[in-house]
């Protein structure tokens, strides 16, 4: 791949990256209080939250995975997110009041309240293993990305892009997350448009023939649709993308602190709808992957011949984009991985400061929880970079397909413990945690016995024969879940529940049950 960058591509760059610098420093003078630095004084407006939860949601993964899986498959991997609209027109009207009434910072505080402290402390693990992951991946998936496209040093650019994100957010704090947040949503939706633009006008023929042209080679499908859960069908997808849904939108802090930063449940409720553009987003770059596949059988452009699938739309960026509208990508780029990024360094921060550093210290300072919560996102931060120096080591692959499974593996039963929560009145703190116990010796048994798919490899690292785990990974999390309720609820039945209704004010119930 031969980069053709001119000086206003790398100009449009660096006027990006000053400008995220700038907008942390401008909102540095107001992170007085450990309260405004993760919540923003509640007074955000919606549509900016709406923004930054499209944001936080995009990442790297969606920018580079997503073209390329459509370009070497087909739409299956999309029906997972087709689920999110689905699953959160049912339940916002209930989730976003109750978390805004129940909780301060902490999404898990919402646990301790209904169960107890060892709940909130497994459910604040399961997100921060998850979001660790995440992080690692989405800044190695931009600078190996970047660095294929500009000749860049791939080190140089994951910790000059790593370093300058937490800078600014550990300065900023969620004011700098969310107006970033906002900026970088508007940047790549442009990036992705204007490629669209170009993928679809350049061939012969226009935009009937890219698109007639994917169609037929089955590059718009969702296929298999077999009804088989030990393979990766239209129904393990949509099962597994019904309870990703719900984890994100109850159990991930990335998300539910998002319902705190709006002024009243109305906002918060708005600002959620409008955050589900991150599924027209998923389709846009599903989109951009099939009209990839056009192009490069329709015109006499032709890729080289050792190109994988994730590799081919960063080589259309730097080959068939005019001066100036590769720069604006390349920043689109960076967008979608710092947006992510930032969100969850503020966050993971949030989590310490109030899930332990609170538990341990109860009469610490607001002054002191601050500075806790800014050196948490540096030393974050840090370990992100650690883990994607290691992924580039290692030299990961097909990262769509991967990080689906770890977030399945790693989701811990969340779900459940959540429906645990907010849908029975019988379940108490002992069931919860023997439900916890039980998931976590479910998911164990699962993973050390079946085939796992980590990058290009699968392994197995404890053949059991037909008593191991033989349905598909990311069925793994969709029965954790189940596991986790059931046993949970189970267990709950046989202990008494003793003083539990006095536990919380009925009046603040944190259940819709009746």
């Amino acid at each position: 791949m031969k980069p053709h960058l001119g000086l206003i591509d790398y100009l449009v760059v660096a006027a990006y990256l000053a400008a995220m610098v700038s907008m942390g420093l401008h909102f540095s003078r107001a992170q007085k209080s450990a309260d405004h630095y993760f919540a923003g004084n509640r007074r955000i407006p919606a549509w900016a939250v709406g923004m930054s939860l499209l944001a936080t949601i995009i990442s790297s993964v969606t920018f580079i995975s997503y073209p390329g899986t459509a370009y070497s498959s087909n739409w299956l991997l999309l029906v997972q997110g087709l689920m999110v609209p689905i699953v959160l027109l049912v339940m916002i009207w209930w989730i976003v009041p109750t978390f805004r009434r129940t909780i301060r910072i902490s999404t898990y505080e919402y646990f301790e309240k209904r169960f107890s402290y060892g709940s909130r402390l497994y459910a604040s693990l399961a997100f921060t293993v998850m979001h660790f992951t995440r992080m690692g991946t989405v800044i190695y998936l931009l600078s190996l990305a970047l660095g294929e496209m500009t000749g860049w040093n791939i080190y140089a650019v994951l910790f000059g892009v790593g370093i300058s994100t937490i800078f600014y957010t550990l300065i900023g704090g969620i004011d700098a997350v969310v107006w970033t947040d906002v900026v970088q949503g508007f940047l790549f939706l442009t990036g992705g448009l204007v490629c669209l633009g170009i993928l679809l006008f350049k061939p012969a023929g226009g935009p009937v023939a890219v698109v007639s042209y994917a169609a037929r080679a089955g590059k718009l499908s969702f296929r298999p649709y077999d009804f088989n859960f030990a393979q990766r069908t239209f129904w393990v997808l949509a099962i597994n993308g019904i309870f990703y849904a719900i984890q994100k939108y109850t159990t991930d802090q990335t998300i539910v602190q998002r319902f705190l930063l709006a002024k009243d449940d109305r906002a918060a409720i708005r600002a959620t709808l409008l955050g589900t553009l991150c599924v027209p987003t998923w389709c846009l770059f599903m989109f951009i992957g099939s009209c990839l596949y056009s192009f490069y059988h329709l015109t006499n452009y032709k890729l080289p011949a050792d190109l994988k699938g994730d590799k081919v739309f960063p080589y259309f960026i730097t080959t068939q984009l005019p001066a100036g509208a590769t720069g604006l990508v390349l920043a689109a780029l960076l967008a979608a991985a710092m947006s992510a990024l930032s969100s969850d360094l503020n966050c993971l921060s949030a989590v310490v400061v109030e899930d332990y550093y609170r538990r341990l210290r109860p009469n610490a300072s607001d002054p002191q929880r601050l500075r806790v919560g800014k050196f948490t996102v540096a030393i974050c931060g840090l370990i992100a970079l650690s883990l994607a120096v290691a992924y580039v080591q290692l030299g990961e692959a097909s990262f769509l397909g991967t990080v689906f499974n770890l977030y399945a593996i790693f989701s811990g039963g969340l779900v459940g413990l959540f429906a645990l929560a907010f849908f029975s009145r019988r379940a108490n703190p002992k069931g919860a945690l023997v439900g916890i116990a039980a998931c976590v010796l479910f998911t164990a048994w699962a993973v050390l016995t079946s085939p796992m798919q980590i990058g290009a490899d699968k392994r197995t690292l404890i053949n059991l024969g037909r008593w191991g785990f033989h349905q598909h990974s990311l069925m793994i999390g969709v029965w954790s879940h189940l596991v986790l309720f059931a046993v949970g609820y189970a267990a709950s039945l046989a202990f008494s529940a003793g003083d539990f209704e006095n536990r919380i004010d009925r009046r603040q119930t944190v259940s819709i049950s009746r």
